[in-house]
C-alpha cells in the first residue's frame, strides 16, 4: 500500500475528538449585553470536526464583525493537537486572532494565544443552557458580559 492510499484511509476513517461534544452547549444565537453589545451566533459545520462562531458585536465603540473557526488544529502529516484551538478572522480589519478553548462542565475558559495567557475569558453557562457569565481579562483591563440564548 503507498503513503497516499495510508492517507486517503486515515481520513476516512476519521471522526472528531469526542471533546468537541462539550461546546454543544454553545450552539444557538446569543444576545449579549455588558461591556460589549450584539450577537454571536454558533453553529456546528459539516461532518463535526469545527464549531463556527459568527460575531456582531459593538465593544467601548468599536464594531466586532467577523468568523470564529473553532476544532482542534490537524497539520499535515502531524496528529491533531491536544488542545481545541481557534482562529477568529475579523471582516472589518482583517486581524486574525488565536485562542485556545477549555470547557469543564459548565465552565468555559477561552485563553488569547495559547493556554495559560494572561488574556483570556473565564465564562459559566446556567444549568438550563439559556444564559451565560463572563469576564475578560488582559492586561491593563477587561470588562463582564451576559448572555441570553434567543435561539
Amino acid at each position: 500500500m503507498s503513503e497516499s492510499d495510508n492517507t486517503q484511509t486515515k481520513q476516512q476513517s476519521a471522526s472528531p475528538n469526542p471533546d468537541l461534544k462539550n461546546l454543544d452547549k454553545l450552539v444557538g444565537t446569543w444576545e449579549v449585553s455588558g461591556g460589549a453589545e450584539g450577537k454571536i451566533k454558533f453553529e456546528w459545520m459539516e461532518g463535526g470536526f469545527f464549531l463556527v462562531q459568527h460575531v456582531e458585536l459593538l465593544h467601548s465603540g468599536h464594531k466586532i464583525r467577523g468568523m470564529e473557526i473553532i476544532g482542534h488544529e490537524l497539520k499535515f502529516g502531524e496528529e491533531p493537537s491536544a488542545e481545541i484551538k481557534t482562529r477568529f478572522y475579523s471582516y472589518l480589519d482583517g486581524m486574525t486572532l488565536d485562542y485556545v478553548y477549555e470547557m469543564d462542565g459548565n465552565n468555559l475558559t477561552i485563553w488569547g494565544g495559547e493556554k495559560g495567557s494572561p488574556s483570556f475569558m473565564k465564562g459559566k453557562i446556567s444549568e438550563d443552557g439559556n444564559t451565560m457569565t463572563a469576564e475578560w481579562t488582559y492586561p491593563g483591563g477587561g470588562y463582564q458580559v451576559n448572555g441570553n440564548k434567543i435561539k
